[in-house]
């Protein structure tokens, strides 16, 4: 499968108040794996970038003076990501912002959502990890993506920490350096590289401190109070 995860940076929030795209970064993976076959673009978009948009991004008008307009790049776009299965997080912004730059163009282009599928790694999260913050930096926090230096969002940064969010958080961790193995490589030769060292520090244990205990029993006893607590069940039949 090919798939492409994908970010873009813009003038202002809605393109139905005429902001444009001023950047777009693209990686491509071949079944989980990063290719290297990447397309990365600023934009000249023919108008101001609003004060909030540039904080976040820290582009400005001055460093897209001379950068290819919309249209300039728009075949080249289209080629790369037709067929391919598009992840991008919070996927209605940046598909509202693509659709209304091709729906723009002279040439009757189709709309990106017409020549992609799409995947949407926040709802993704969102189902993962309901009633907690799934932004990019949170996820980056949470899977241990190093994040360190995104110190201002940016499209290609943007979509290289979403790749390996998206891997980690629908894959395991193992997808991440799938590519670094070779097809030649021999099954005892993988067994060695994922083996953990027998003469590593042992792992810590922390045990509940009274206070603790007693709110755990606080808390089963409420759980008791308003009905069958499987937890009560369990330590029962452990004690027995």
């Amino acid at each position: 499968m090919r798939q492409i995860v994908l970010d873009t940076e813009t003038t202002g929030l809605s393109p139905k108040e005429g902001h444009r795209i001023i950047e777009v970064g693209c990686l491509e993976m071949v079944d989980r794996r990063l290719t290297g076959n990447n397309l990365h673009f600023y934009i000249n978009p023919e108008r101001d970038i609003e004060k909030g948009a540039a904080e976040v991004h820290g582009i400005t008008s001055e460093f897209l003076v001379g950068k290819p307009i919309f249209s300039e790049i728009a075949k080249e776009l289209a080629v790369f990501l037709k067929g391919a299965e598009l992840i991008i997080h919070n996927a209605p912004f940046d598909m509202g912002f693509l659709d209304y730059e091709f729906k723009r163009l002279a040439d009757g282009s189709p709309p990106i959502s017409a020549i992609c599928s799409v995947v949407d790694s926040l709802v993704i999260a969102r189902r993962k990890h309901p009633g907690q913050k799934n932004n990019l930096d949170a996820l980056c926090r949470r899977y241990h993506v190093d994040n360190s230096n995104r110190d201002l969002h940016g499209a290609l940064l943007d979509a290289e920490l979403l790749a390996q969010v998206y891997l980690l958080m629908t894959g395991g961790q193992g997808q991440l350096f799938a590519a670094a193995i070779d097809k030649s490589t021999s099954e005892s030769e993988v067994a060695q590289l994922t083996r953990i060292s027998k003469d590593r520090q042992p792992l810590p244990v922390v045990k509940a401190e009274q206070e603790e205990l007693a709110r755990h029993e606080e808390f089963v006893k409420m759980m008791q109070d308003k009905g069958a607590c499987l937890w009560s069940t369990a330590d029962a039949a452990v004690s027995d």
